[in-house]
């Protein structure tokens, strides 16, 4: 994986969809979080919590759209790149730098009914002295992710012979196409039929 930022501060930094100083934000870091936890006990309550409490707006065929972490947080639904605003909001709150990352896949089972980017995380666990990815996306049927330290246990593997890719940039902020389609459209299952962005 490549850094975009050498500074692990930068990835510490509050953003707008990152807005841990919100009050919803804090009445939720007082419930997850105590100071006799290690860091990778918050990072697993934190991924634990968003991948599991948050609903993933399609499956729930919701049509609310969410960005900011305080909003997915105060509705409980967002898609992924709502999700990774929430973990990476949880995390930063705590001093545990946090990027995002992303992945090309398919957007439904065959490369026909196209592409889409799909987001996850990145943590830094000092005490590890590494990065480890996590996808809080959600799961079901055909997808478990976890929280592991040793190997990755995401929900989607790539497939390079279906034009998928894993991208290798852990970022500082949400990428700016992510944003822009979760800003731009009010009903989520609209958006995510026909409108996430298909490459970075």
């Amino acid at each position: 994986m490549i850094c975009e930022s050498e500074k692990l501060d930068d990835y510490l930094l509050e953003l707008n969809e990152v807005n841990y100083s919100n009050h919803i934000i804090g009445a939720k870091v007082d419930e997850l979080f105590n100071p006799s936890q290690t860091e990778i006990e918050k990072a697993k309550v934190a991924f634990e919590f968003v991948r599991d409490e948050i609903s993933h707006s399609w499956d729930i065929q919701g049509k609310r759209v969410t960005c900011n972490a305080s909003d997915v947080l105060a509705y409980k639904e967002g898609i992924c790149y709502a999700k990774s605003n929430l973990l990476a909001s949880l995390l930063r709150s705590q001093g545990i730098p946090t990027g995002f990352c992303y992945q090309r896949l398919m957007l439904f089972d065959t490369p026909e009914k196209g592409y889409c980017i799909h987001a996850l995380n990145a943590v830094f666990l000092k005490s590890l002295n590494k990065w480890v990815r996590l996808d809080a996306r959600g799961n079901k049927k055909g997808i478990d992710a976890q929280f592991s330290i040793n190997e990755e246990k995401l929900a989607f593997p790539t497939h390079n012979v279906l034009d998928e890719k894993d991208y290798p940039v852990i970022y500082v902020k949400p990428h700016p196409k992510t944003i822009a389609v979760l800003e731009e459209h009010n009903d989520v299952l609209e958006m995510y039929k026909h409108h996430l962005p298909d490459s970075l």
